[in-house]
């Protein structure tokens, strides 16, 4: 069978999109305390009283159409990590005043790099390259050595950056290749350790020099028994020139030490979609990777024609393999829509924030949700509400028909306090976040 590696480069993704919006700020004032959280009113280790909580409680209606949010304010209590109690508000309690600001999910990066990054260090552009992701490997071999001596005080900053957008948890792709062997695994485990009380995390070993092309196998089988989750992977044919060897080889690693899979694909040809196909075949033969399996940017399913979209969608949700999508645009509009219409779990990341990849990352997924909502016309009140769960990876306030199904007794404390009315507005307006709270901590 003839296979076609057409594949579309970063450099080129990034010129056909907009991931750039105008007026968001990149550098967040970290050093600002909030005036919610002043430690003398944390009376208690491990407690927290919240009055004054904006919480949805259900959709308004005009002919059948949702036209508002309806919303109240609430008492929160938390403890250990736990919210234990949510009940009607006692304004003259004796509690932190939330102002009416509103109480949201935090928000959950799905895809990024916080192992090799600019940022927290000197600023520096993408420079011209050729080689496509080749090319990339080249440069990384190059200037990899040099940007590991400070990675992990990097990667501490980028969570920071995270933090500041009301994000609290990031799945990590970390370089597992000969020329950083397992030095940035190691460099990033630090950070995260460092960072373990406020920021969530789980680590994908990501062979970005290819698995067979500069030999990453011992690295992989070293890595795969440390404490990572995911199996990660990139382009199989266009980097290893064999789509089944090198997808063997993953699903086995991911079976032999329970580790879930999350395979980059940039492939737009005919390659990108045997790829995908094979995936779902090798998921479908060993179902302990249904709900473990991902595909991340998948740019494939943005060339298909519509009906095969729809079948592609249909296979993917059987076999529970989810998309983790940058949500580009341009010559690449994903077909998100399809993908929820099939249920298929559908992620966003940054990816990219300062690096040698992509300098326009702003560290907020609540744009990409933004982004989103803009590029499929979710611009009424319903379907904006909707496009939240972007952001915070499936977890919504209220469900479709308007009932409250998050904040409830027994709910990880992991919420963002918002400057906006209801999860339409936050999602339109990109909306400020005032505070983060991870596992009842106050983060930001």
């Amino acid at each position: 069978m003839k296979t076609s590696g057409n594949i579309i480069s970063r450099k080129d993704f990034i010129r056909n999109s907009a991931l750039a919006a105008a007026g968001l700020t990149l550098i967040p004032n970290i050093m600002a305390a909030s005036p919610l959280f002043d430690p003398k009113n944390i009376s208690e280790k491990g407690k927290l009283s919240l009055k004054n909580v904006r919480l949805e409680t259900g959709f308004e209606y005009e002919e059948g159409e949702v036209i508002a949010t309806k919303t109240d304010l609430f008492n929160i209590e938390i403890e250990n990590g736990k919210i234990i109690k949510v009940s009607p508000n006692q304004p003259n309690g004796k509690a932190i005043d939330a102002k009416g600001l509103l109480m949201l999910p935090a928000f959950k990066d799905m895809h990024i790099h916080l192992d090799k990054t600019f940022y927290g260090d000197k600023w520096q552009a993408v420079r011209k390259r050729t080689g496509g992701v080749k090319g990339m490997i080249e440069l990384e071999q190059k200037i990899l050595p040099e940007m590991l001596k400070n990675s992990t005080f990097k990667a501490e900053k980028m969570i920071e950056l995270l933090q500041s957008k009301g994000t609290s948890f990031a799945r990590n792709h970390v370089n597992i290749e000969p020329t950083s062997k397992l030095q940035s695994l190691k460099n990033l485990q630090k950070a995260l350790e460092n960072k373990k009380k406020n920021f969530g995390a789980e680590l994908v070993a990501f062979p970005q020099h290819g698995v067979f092309y500069t030999d990453s196998v011992p690295y992989l089988k070293e890595a795969a028994q440390m404490d990572i989750d995911f199996i990660g992977g990139v382009d199989p044919f266009t980097i290893d020139g064999a789509i089944e060897k090198t997808v063997d080889f993953t699903v086995q690693l991911a079976l032999d030490h329970k580790k879930g899979i999350d395979i980059h694909l940039h492939e737009t040809g005919e390659s990108g979609l045997q790829t995908v196909e094979y995936l779902i075949k090798k998921v479908n033969e060993n179902p302990s990777l249904k709900g473990k399996t991902y595909l991340s940017h998948c740019f494939i399913l943005a060339k298909l024609d519509k009906a095969k979209q729809e079948e592609i969608a249909e296979k993917l949700a059987q076999a529970q393999i989810g998309i983790v999508s940058t949500i580009p645009f341009g010559s690449l509009i994903m077909p998100i829509p399809t993908l929820y219409k099939h249920n298929v779990t559908v992620l966003t990341g940054n990816d990219s924030i300062v690096d040698h990849w992509n300098t326009f990352g702003t560290g907020s997924v609540l744009q990409k949700a933004n982004l989103m909502a803009q590029l499929y016309g979710y611009s009424t009140e319903f379907l904006l509400s909707r496009s939240l769960k972007l952001a915070t990876a499936n977890i919504l306030p209220l469900d479709d028909k308007g009932n409250l199904k998050w904040p409830k007794a027994g709910d990880q404390a992991d919420f963002v306090l918002m400057n906006a009315s209801c999860s339409a507005e936050a999602v339109s307006r990109v909306s400020d976040v005032e505070s983060l709270v991870y596992q009842g901590n106050v983060v930001y």
